[in-house]
């Protein structure tokens, strides 16, 4: 079994959390903050989530963090980020937690059959979209690397909580947890 993941934060200000929808103002910031990520190393702690030892994290991408994410990138490309787009992807990513988990196995296709589920209190939520990598990278020392992308809705989340992704294999037995505090993210 693979280890699980412990959580890592940037202090945040108390009224920050998790952004399920966005203000004018908070996707104004958000695409400052991604135009002057380009000369900041450490652009996107606050969503990332790991420090397991073994090679395996979690970005936890918001709303706030894709919209900064894409005006970092169009940044990088000395490009402006179009309204048009900004709102395609406030769109597709409102109501959404998207999950980006990197998992290590022993095997090509370790991943292939893996089963999310986020745990918030009491509460299972299950994915609405599941994207595991079916032929994960082969490493310098023999394992394997997967990228894998869990989406799960919002409205039964607060946006304040401790929530915990839980990766399960085929026979449903734990290979990977992380736990995010949403209230260090906006």
């Amino acid at each position: 079994m693979l280890s699980a993941g412990l959580c890592f934060t940037v202090a945040r200000p108390a009224a920050a959390a998790a952004s399920f929808t966005l203000t004018p103002d908070q996707r104004d910031a958000a695409i400052r903050l991604g135009r002057q990520s380009v000369i900041s190393e450490d652009f996107g702690g606050e969503w990332k989530v790991g420090g397991d030892g073994v090679g395996q994290t979690l970005v936890v991408v918001t709303l706030f963090h894709r919209l900064a994410l894409a005006a970092r990138n169009s940044a990088f490309k000395s490009e402006e980020l179009k309204q048009k787009d900004i709102d395609a992807l406030s769109k597709d990513q409102e109501g959404n937690l998207t999950l980006w988990a990197t998992l290590k196995g022993g095997k090509v296709d370790f991943a292939r059959f893996y089963a999310p589920v986020l745990v918030s209190g009491q509460q299972e939520i299950k994915a609405t979209f599941v994207q595991n990598e079916r032929t994960a990278r082969r490493e310098d020392d023999g394992s394997f690397t997967a990228r894998c992308m869990y989406v799960f809705p919002t409205d039964k989340l607060n946006a304040r909580a401790t929530v915990t992704l839980i990766v399960k294999n085929s026979e449903r037995q734990p290979v990977a947890k992380f736990t995010a505090d949403l209230s260090a993210m906006r």
